[in-house]
């Protein structure tokens, strides 16, 4: 059986682009794979949110996404990319991180080099070049050592500056050493947010050297994005219907079935079973299931 991991790797060194898929729960990622993309991506921020109410910013931990990711990535038969952040504090926690989302399934990640805590009113900068190529290579590391592919993205933020709630400093110059550092370092693609409009001079510095990712957005000549953001959406429509259960007593728009929930959530898999053996030890069964 080709490992998750490897099937990432075969669909970025095929050169074609693709989307992954936005995925925060199993049923997102189940649905992911329904309508037909290839790969699925779990970011960060939507899995805070979603599953834990708190914000992306240093306070949620990677034990809480790799436990989210788990779920998905065993839902799923497609890869699945997984936001690492900063894979902790020290190149011991990269090293153990690394292991544990192998473990569980996911095909790669993407690990940051803003320092923590990220994303916050703190301004905190970036790890040094010697930081940053630390973690990577410790990640390296544990993917050799455990005898498994996995695909290493290095995000770099310095092209996501302090005025944007970032940690860079807005240096294209930088932004080019660091990438080829990190890819000095082990790293299989790497990923500059937030914009596009520096996606082509990147493309410009490192040419077919590696490929490159984006997030949100599609610009020709990158490898593949990650799409993430659908949680919003969910949230803000289970707000509304909320808000009107409670103002008026009924929720006017509200959809509570659809076609390919079933199939979506194995039903048929399950309901035959349960049939079988009933069959097979003289219970009853009917033709029916519960909504």
């Amino acid at each position: 059986m080709i490992g998750r991991g490897t099937k990432l790797r075969e669909l970025i060194e095929k050169g074609e682009y693709f989307v992954c898929g936005d995925t925060y729960s199993a049923i997102t990622g189940r649905i992911c794979e329904y309508v037909g993309f290839p790969a699925a991506y779990l970011g960060g921020h939507a899995c805070s949110a979603f599953h834990y109410a708190v914000p992306d910013n240093g306070v949620y931990s990677q034990v809480e996404q790799i436990e989210q990711a788990s779920r998905i990535a065993n839902a799923i038969s497609i890869p699945l990319i997984a936001d690492a952040d900063t894979l902790g504090e020290t190149v011991a926690d990269a090293y153990h991180f690394t292991r544990r989302y192998i473990q569980q399934g996911i095909a790669g990640f993407h690990v940051e080099d803003e320092r923590n805590p990220k994303h916050s009113k703190h301004v905190n900068g970036l790890w040094s070049i010697e930081d940053q190529q630390a973690r990577i290579d410790a990640a390296r590391r544990a993917q050799r050592d455990s005898g498994q592919d996995f695909v290493i993205i290095a995000r770099c933020d310095e092209l996501y500056p302090s005025e944007a709630g970032g940690g860079g400093g807005g240096s294209m110059e930088e932004a080019i050493k660091r990438g080829h550092a990190y890819m000095e370092a082990g790293a299989d693609a790497l990923f500059f947010p937030p914009r596009p409009d520096p996606v082509p001079e990147l493309l410009k510095a490192f040419g077919s050297k590696i490929p490159l990712a984006t997030m949100g957005f599609s610009v020709p000549g990158t490898a593949f994005n990650m799409a993430t953001g659908g949680w919003v959406t969910a949230a803000a429509n289970h707000l509304k219907m909320m808000r009107e259960l409670k103002e008026t007593g009924r929720i006017s728009s509200a959809n509570f079935n659809f076609p390919e929930k079933y199939e979506l959530i194995d039903h048929p898999l399950y309901d035959g079973l349960i049939e079988e053996w009933a069959d097979k030890t003289g219970r009853r069964s009917r033709p029916n299931h519960a909504p």
